[in-house]
């Protein structure tokens, strides 16, 4: 009993050294601008249910003080140095009282042992919660290494991370992006790469590996999208070529040699194909089902210029195709959407209102273009919204829509223009995008720190049941190939 009231007394007076120590503000002046945060926090729209908002200032700040008010609710930080770090517990019940309403945002910063208060700025906290849990690859930002990739699964309402496929699990394999079925973690699949490789499908923790390939395809499935009822995927297959810019702002180019969009049922283990979207003297990539399952969306693109390797007119536009879930048909008609540019990664919002896509200059491989941009198509009244709010002056693109589709999560590389973060979106009742904020961390130093792209972020609505040693169990299985469908063509 002596012992533990010891160690409690020890820690009493522990905490009021602390505390003690802590600056607080005094002599203050007021100042006219902003504090210059980073990640920049400020006047953005965000979901009840994010994990703290936590910054940096940058500049000689040796202290800071941040107070967060909302009515007569108050959240207050003070740090000896220039970060500023919520208190998980008390932001969690301080978003309670502020979700609906407006938080008005105080910074006072400590400069060459002077106080400035900084002009407010605020955060709006909605009550329409973003998908909990956050899928991305953590890649090396360059073309000179791939290994050492992971997938990572995020839960976006804290800090918790776990890796659901890493390198050290299968044999420094290239892993692909992982991709939902509806955001629904009972359904998901992602692409193990190199000699023994395969699709790894899970179906409620239940991995499989799948060969979605036969003889006649240019090569096994790359891009994908699973229909509503997860039955079928749509899937393109590319010969993909990388290139040298000698223009160092865009780095390097990849482009496709060849390229098909079929349809596999993942029922029947059979592949579903068209003419219209195998034309070898067309480049199809890029396909997504529409939300109620009715037609494929994909991205399209003449390739004659390859012959003269002119990959500046090497443009995609965004077409259609009609699908019967009820037969696993595939339609006769190609529709064509007007829109600007070259076109790649469309994905459509749950409610099947919208269509998000990335626009660039050319090519289908926009992540070494800073002028690459999203787009927002309306598909009842064909209106394009350019999304000024949303980009930046580097590239922004690898789209993804919350089930509920009032958020979408990208990867931008607007801080430096190599690597790639993850940010997020509000879109509105009304359609109005808001102005994105990067992916909370639990150290606001980790953005400086961390030597890794995010890439390719997909948004799930609950925790995936399964683990990175279940995916290297699934690679050790035999493949389950397919096979084309007897009434194909």
């Amino acid at each position: 009993m002596r012992h533990r009231f010891i160690i409690l007394f020890l820690y009493a007076v522990l905490l009021t050294v602390l505390v003690a120590c802590t600056p607080t503000p005094e002599n203050v002046e007021q100042v006219s601008s902003k504090p210059a945060i980073y990640p920049d926090y400020t006047d953005v729209t965000i979901p009840v249910n994010i994990a703290p908002l936590n910054f940096l200032v940058r500049g000689d700040v040796d202290a800071v003080e941040a107070v967060a008010v909302c009515g007569d609710e108050a959240l207050k930080v003070n740090s000896g140095d220039n970060s500023v770090c919520f208190d998980l517990g008390d932001w969690k019940d301080f978003m309670t009282q502020c979700e609906g309403k407006d938080v008005v945002v105080s910074v006072t910063v400590r400069e060459a042992g002077k106080w400035k208060k900084h002009k407010d700025f605020k955060w709006t906290v909605v009550n329409d919660s973003i998908d909990p849990y956050l899928t991305y690859r953590l890649i090396e930002p360059d073309y000179e290494v791939w290994n050492h990739l992971t997938i990572q699964e995020r839960c976006v309402e804290n800090f918790d991370t776990r890796a659901i496929c890493h390198y050290d699990l299968v044999d420094n394999r290239c892993m692909n992006c992982h991709t939902y079925s509806s955001q629904s973690p009972e359904k998901s699949m992602m692409y193990v790469r190199g000699e023994g490789g395969g699709a790894i499908l899970n179906e409620g923790g239940s991995l499989s590996k799948l060969g979605i390939k036969t003889d006649d395809m240019v090569s096994g499935s790359v891009y994908f999208g699973f229909s509503p009822s997860g039955r079928y995927i749509t899937f393109s297959t590319n010969i993909i070529i990388p290139a040298f810019h000698g223009d160092a702002k865009k780095r390097m180019e990849v482009f496709d040699s060849k390229s098909d969009v079929y349809v596999a049922d993942l029922e029947t283990k059979t592949i579903i194909s068209s003419p219209l979207l195998t034309d070898s003297t067309w480049l199809e990539t890029f396909p997504t089902f529409s939300a109620d399952g009715k037609h494929i969306y994909y991205c399209t693109a003449d390739g004659s210029p390859l012959q003269t390797a002119d990959l500046r007119s090497v443009k995609y536009k965004l077409c259609s195709i009609d699908f019967d879930e009820k037969t696993g048909s595939i339609g006769t008609t190609v529709d064509t959407l007007e829109i600007k540019g070259s076109v790649c990664h469309p994905r459509v919002s749950p409610d099947g209102k919208y269509i998000l896509y990335t626009v660039a200059d050319y090519g289908t491989f926009p992540i070494w273009h800073p002028e690459a941009d999203l787009q927002m198509l309306n598909l009842k009244t064909g209106e394009i919204d350019s999304l000024a709010i949303v980009n930046s002056n580097r590239s922004d693109t690898y789209h993804s829509w919350s089930s509920n589709s009032r958020w979408f999560v990208f990867a931008s590389k607007r801080d430096d223009g190599l690597f790639g973060k993850p940010y997020f979106c509000y879109i509105d009742k009304e359609g109005r995008a808001h102005k994105p904020f990067a992916l909370p961390q639990e150290s606001p130093c980790y953005y400086d720190e961390t030597m890794k792209s995010f890439n390719a972020p997909e948004l799930g609505r609950d925790r995936l049941p399964f683990t990175a040693a279940d995916v290297m169990r699934a690679m050790n299985q035999d493949i389950i190939p397919f096979s084309r469908r007897k009434d194909n063509d």
